[in-house]
């Protein structure tokens, strides 16, 4: 992940300072898409280990992402 941004960031410089080349607008695109799919991933399987509270300790978490989370257990 540390190689990705770092070229992500790497092909902005470059963008901002010289302009890329059409393979490097390509890469730069493949690379972002690359980068939100693991983000994406990532902050799902975040969310699939929340459970929300409210003041007095019951369990208000949305019967939606009660689902999934079910739907999660049975996968793993």
């Amino acid at each position: 992940m540390k190689d990705l941004i770092k070229r992500i960031n790497e092909l902005a410089n470059k963008s901002k300072t010289r302009g890329l080349t059409e393979e490097e607008k390509e890469e730069q695109q493949k690379l972002r898409q690359e980068y939100l799919a693991i983000f994406r991933g990532n902050m799902k399987n975040t969310l699939l280990n929340v459970k929300v509270l409210d003041e007095e300790g019951n369990d208000i978490t949305p019967n939606k992402l009660k689902k999934e989370q079910e739907k999660n257990k049975y996968l793993n």
